[in-house]
């Protein structure tokens, strides 16, 4: 009888469902690019006109590069206050200073200040680099982070995006306040394709 339980434990065991692998950090981020793009061809929230579709899509970016996403500790604003961000429409949108999210990438220490709108529970990261205007889009790119308990963060500039005003003058973006313009080129996340060199806004 013995026997025969632990030959029956090990048939189901072997017959049981394996349990598919974590898909690796590239994979990952390859996948969600793959599906912004499919979004953006032909979901109802596209921000693209149909005229627009090919000329923009696939969405261009640079290589994935792990060494882009990096732990940042936030520090919270000694006093949350409201300010009034200027966008690419010439109005202004109100937005909260929640703090500076302290980091380093590439042996170089960097903070962003991090903000958020009404009804988002998401940190709103915009920035611009020293690849804006010539690689990526001239008025900047943003990151959203989800809120953690503990005040730390991956920020991570692979999945830096181009706001939605770069493909349709009609959206309305709030433009990165000058503590957030790095002096330092970041070449991860969405770029402009080879064959532009400048959008307007």
């Amino acid at each position: 009888m013995r026997w025969l339980i632990v030959v029956s434990v090990v048939f189901v065991a072997a017959c049981s469902p394996s349990v598919p692998p974590a898909p690796s950090y590239p994979d990952r981020i390859a996948a969600e690019r793959t599906n912004k793009d499919e979004m953006f061809r032909s979901g109802k929230d596209s921000p693209l006109r149909p005229g627009d579709r090919d000329k923009f899509l696939p969405l261009a970016y640079f290589p994935i590069d792990e060494s882009y996403a990096v732990p940042a500790q936030l520090q919270p604003a000694a006093e949350r206050v409201s300010a009034q961000v200027p966008t690419s429409t010439g109005q202004t949108r109100e937005m909260v200073r929640l703090g500076t999210l302290v980091f380093t990438v590439k042996g170089q220490p960097l903070k962003l200040a991090a903000f958020s709108e009404e009804g988002s529970p998401n940190l709103f990261v915009p920035f611009t680099d020293l690849t804006s205007g010539t690689e990526t889009y001239q008025a900047g790119r943003y990151m959203n982070l989800e809120p953690t308990p503990t005040g730390i963060y991956v920020v991570d500039f692979n999945i830096a995006y181009h706001p939605y005003c770069y493909y349709n003058a009609d959206y309305d973006c709030p433009f990165p306040p000058g503590e957030n313009r790095l002096k330092v080129p970041i070449r991860a996340g969405e770029r402009l394709r080879k064959a532009d060199t400048m959008v307007p806004r």
